[in-house]
């Protein structure tokens, strides 16, 4: 799972693997030093909030649709935490044979 609120300039990858369909997701800081990881990474303004959402939310295996559940509520519960994110997001769900795009509403102070 990916998790980013407002760009912050750390560019985070997601992906499948071409050959086994396996996930691959990725973040680097400001400078490129690089966190490749198996379960989740997150990005923005509110990175603490976000941590601890994802840390509390996800599980590993997760079917598409409860994925896009966990991503939808973590991201929205952190920026309810936090005050300089808001407006919602925007979560991709990537399969080998698709890709969902759906938009999350939220706070606009």
């Amino acid at each position: 799972a990916v998790v980013s609120t407002q760009s912050t300039g750390e560019p985070v990858v997601a992906g499948l693997d071409p050959k086994t369909d396996e996930p691959f997701i990725a973040s680097t800081d400001l400078i490129g030093c690089p966190m490749v990881t198996n379960d989740f990474v997150v990005s923005g303004t509110c990175l603490e909030q976000l941590y601890g959402m994802c840390e509390t939310l996800y599980k590993p295996d997760m079917a598409p649709d409860e994925l896009f559940e966990c991503i939808s509520q973590a991201l929205l519960n952190a920026q309810d935490r936090d005050a300089y994110s808001g407006w919602g997001g925007v979560v991709y769900i990537i399969e080998p044979n698709k890709i969902t795009k759906r938009t999350l509403k939220a706070r606009m102070d």
